[in-house]
């Protein structure tokens, strides 16, 4: 079993993605593979929960532009 890491970031907290995110189909309302939010686009974290399989943190995010995202930590930043 793989212990859980350990959130980097918290509910509330502001941050910027740090990628362009793009739709791997968890969107079935918009086109696969369009953008979803641009690098740099900021947001808040809207709930932290972890992914089952890999026990890492997935921070739903509500971006200004785009609405609520799952991201992983290599995504986003503090802003």
């Amino acid at each position: 079993m793989i212990e859980p890491r350990e959130a980097k970031y918290q509910w509330g907290q502001r941050i910027l993605a740090t990628a362009d995110l793009i739709n791997d189909g968890s969107y079935p309302d918009r086109e696969p593979e369009a953008l979803l939010v641009s690098t740099g686009t900021p947001g808040e974290i809207v709930n932290v929960g972890y992914h089952e399989e890999l026990n890492i943190p997935v921070y739903l995010v509500e971006f200004l532009e785009g609405g609520v995202v799952g991201c992983l930590e290599e995504e986003i930043a503090p802003a």
